[in-house]
Order: structure tokens, then C-alpha cells, then sequence
């Protein structure tokens, strides 16, 4: 069998003919004809009159140890449709790539499951070529179809890079998070961009959007999706919740040292060296509310012994802590409740208590919800949060940390869409 049959039934080139093979110390070198005579601008419009030729490579999938190297013969047509110069596509490669299509799928799916550094260990290849295959891969396999049929999406910011660098990520809650959107920035315009390439008419088919409680997701939601009802992240509200124990635990400690140290001046100089043995340490009040923090913030169900203990203790002394803890718990059973139509109720009486508490953490707290209250009960009704975002967050930033940092956003978005956005890379040999 001749070499150049050989390699035309292990390669199948599309839309060529292997017309030489030749082994360099580079690799094997194969040498394609082109079968169409006919030249074709990537708009469509075709054309006999060629304007001039160039010779091209192509690094295809190693031969064993071997590297692969396509060479044929590229052609530029003066395009009347696009008023300019244009080069015609290849069959075997996407516009503007110097590796095959099989070469870039591979490295696509690798991607997918590996960092890049070991990607351009086994593959023999550049850093910045893995990066370049995988935007054109994904801007090939990512379609405007992912848009459609879009009815209820979630919204959050994930940091990418220190100083305040964030990507603003949009999710569909209807298929299982997949990433569908993502852009730079965290502020209104950032999502405007989304609701942008959305299009009124799908847009006005959302039906609901879970966010934080932040005002820059909702600025833009009011402004262009009016109609889609807003759901307030759950986790968010209870973040907020923990936040305002923190501030008041904080307090307390604060209070408690101060006491510490108008006792000791009140006593005079305190006595030098170790106490008699036998002689109980007095407690340091102020340490003991500093460590009393988990027990505040941690799920009943899980508390240590020792955290029910201070609870307990807090309670007896009827500590304004507790008080905190009740408050945080109320706010918890919120979306504990068996029956949703007793959901607007017990917010409304959580709300009033809290106002009337006098602990000015949450006292601010109430305001915050009482201002969000309806985007609180529609996450609620609806059944939305921001769950399945949180762990894309993850996700992203373990992909972030897994590449050690991408040169630009454009960059980590590409790899947010292969790994997040649901996209399938079919193997060469799958086809």
C-alpha cells in the first residue's frame, strides 16, 4: 500500500486528498490537495477569481511519539459581499488556527477535566496556544440557542482576581444551573449587557430571578425585566442575620472588658505572682462571650455539648445575646414553615419583633428585610436560591486556581463556559 493511501484512510480529511508524505526530523509532513476548485468567503458568497495563495501548516494528533504537521495550499479571494480580502475556511481547521479540528477538540475536552500546564505537557504545546484553542472551541460550540426558552435564572458575583476584580455570572435554574451567560464587572450595566443579548422578546419571558440583596442586580432587573419577579437569596438573609450577632457579640465583649478594667482600677494594683493553690481562677467574662460565637451562629441540631452549655448559660442570665439567638433562629424558621401560607405571618410578627428589640444590629437587619420583603417571600413561594450558584462560585474559582490565574477575564469566561455551560466536545474517535 502506498504511504499516500495509507494516511488518506487514517486521516479522512475532509473536502482534501493527501498528495505527499514526507518524514522530517520535525515529524511527518503530510502534503494536502484541495478537491474544491471553487473559492468561498466565510460569508457565504463564492467566487472563481483568486486574488493569491500561500502555503499553510497545521499541527494535527501526534502519530504515536510523533508530531503531525498539515500543510496545504490557502487561498484569499477579494470578497464583493464584504468589500475587503478575505481567506477562505478549511474544512480540517476553524478561521484562523494553525491545529486541526481534532487537535483543538482534544485539548477542549482536556480542559474540561485537567490544568493547562499538564495539558501542554502531554499534548506538546504553549500555554497560550491551550488558551487560544479553548476560546475558539468554545465561541464554536457556544450557540444563541442557549437563550431560548429561558424562564427562570439566577445572579450572583464571583471575585476573580484581587482588587475587586469580579465576573458577574447568570444561571438557568431549568437546567440544573448551567452557566449562560457570563461578563465582567458586578455593577447595573454588567447585567444590562446579559438582558442586552437576551433580546426583549425573550426577556419578557422571564419569569423570576434569584439574586443577593445587593441594588446593582436589581437596578438592572427593574429596568429591563420588570415583569419577572425578583427572589432574595436566602442564604444572603441569613448572612445577614449571623452578621448582625457578630456586631452585637462584639458589643458585648467590648462591655464586659470595660467592666474588666474598672473593677481592676477600682481594686487597685493586682497582686503579683501565682494565687494560693486551691484558689479558683476567676473567669474572664470577656473571653468567655469572645468563644461564645459558634454557639450563636451554629444549627442547633449540631451543637457540642459544651456550645449548649453557654447557650443555656446566656439564657439563665438573660443575656441580650440570647435574645440575638431567638431573633436569628425566628428569622431561620422563616423557610422552615410546613405550611407557605402561614409564610407572610410569621414574617410580619419576626419583623415586629426585631424592631421592637432595641438591639440596634438588627433592628437595621428588619429594616433590610422589611425593604426586600416581597422578593423574600417570592423566593419562598417560588422554592428559588442561589444555591446552585454558590457552588458554581466554587467551581469557578477551583478552575481559576487550577490554570493559577488567567491572563485576562476573557480568558477565564471561556473556561467558565466549557467546564459550567453544559457544552459536550465530542472525541475524534466518538464521531
Amino acid at each position: 500500500m502506498r504511504a499516500t493511501t495509507a494516511f488518506n484512510k487514517m486521516l479522512a480529511i475532509p473536502g482534501a486528498h493527501v498528495a505527499a508524505v514526507t518524514f522530517t526530523a520535525e515529524g511527518v509532513v503530510v502534503d494536502l490537495a484541495r478537491r474544491a476548485k471553487r473559492l468561498r468567503c466565510p460569508c457565504g458568497w463564492s467566487t472563481r477569481a483568486l486574488y493569491d495563495r500561500s502555503t499553510r501548516s497545521w499541527r494535527g494528533l501526534d502519530l504515536g511519539a510523533t508530531k503531525l504537521i498539515l500543510r496545504a495550499e490557502i487561498r484569499r479571494l477579494s470578497c464583493r459581499r464584504c468589500g475587503r480580502v478575505r481567506t477562505e475556511d478549511v474544512p480540517w481547521a476553524r478561521p484562523g488556527a494553525r491545529f486541526t479540528r481534532d487537535f483543538e477538540d482534544v485539548v477542549a475536552w482536556l480542559a474540561q477535566r485537567m490544568d493547562k500546564t499538564a495539558i501542554t505537557r502531554l499534548l506538546r504545546c504553549s500555554w497560550e496556544a491551550v488558551a487560544k484553542i479553548v476560546g475558539r472551541v468554545v465561541a464554536d460550540q457556544l450557540h444563541d440557542s442557549r437563550l431560548d426558552e429561558v424562564y427562570r435564572i439566577g445572579v450572583d458575583e464571583v471575585s476573580y482576581r484581587k482588587g475587586h476584580r469580579y465576573l458577574t455570572v447568570v444561571a438557568d435554574h431549568d437546567r440544573d444551573g448551567a452557566v449562560i451567560w457570563a461578563g465582567e464587572g458586578k455593577k447595573a450595566a454588567t447585567l444590562e449587557q446579559f438582558y442586552d443579548q437576551l433580546g426583549e422578546t425573550r426577556t419578557a419571558q422571564l419569569q423570576a430571578v434569584s439574586m443577593d440583596l445587593g441594588a446593582a442586580f436589581k437596578k438592572a432587573t427593574d429596568t429591563r425585566a420588570p415583569q419577572a419577579r425578583q427572589c432574595a437569596d436566602p442564604f444572603h438573609v441569613i448572612a445577614l442575620a449571623n452578621e448582625a450577632i457578630n456586631k452585637a457579640r462584639r458589643w458585648s465583649w467590648n462591655l464586659e472588658r470595660d467592666k474588666a478594667r474598672a473593677a481592676a482600677i477600682e481594686a487597685g494594683t493586682k497582686r503579683r505572682g501565682r494565687p494560693p493553690a486551691g484558689t479558683p481562677a476567676p473567669r474572664d467574662q470577656a473571653r468567655w462571650v469572645k468563644h461564645s460565637r459558634w454557639a450563636l451562629l451554629k444549627d442547633p441540631d449540631a451543637l457540642e455539648p459544651k456550645q449548649l452549655e453557654v447557650l443555656h448559660e446566656l439564657r439563665r442570665s438573660g443575656s441580650v445575646l440570647y435574645r440575638c439567638w431567638q431573633l436569628k433562629e425566628g428569622l431561620r424558621d422563616l423557610y422552615r414553615l410546613p405550611d407557605p401560607t402561614d409564610v407572610p405571618m410569621h414574617l410580619d410578627w419576626w419583623l415586629a419583633w426585631a424592631c421592637r428589640s432595641r438591639i440596634p444590629a438588627f433592628v437595621t437587619l428588619s429594616k433590610t428585610v422589611r425593604t426586600n420583603r416581597d422578593r423574600v417571600l417570592a423566593a419562598i413561594e417560588l422554592g428559588l436560591s442561589n444555591s446552585k450558584l454558590e457552588g458554581l462560585n466554587s467551581k469557578i474559582r477551583l478552575i481559576n486556581h487550577r490554570g493559577y490565574g488567567h491572563h485576562s477575564a476573557a480568558a477565564l469566561i471561556a473556561m467558565i463556559y466549557l467546564c459550567c455551560g453544559g457544552l459536550t466536545i465530542a472525541l475524534p474517535m466518538e464521531r
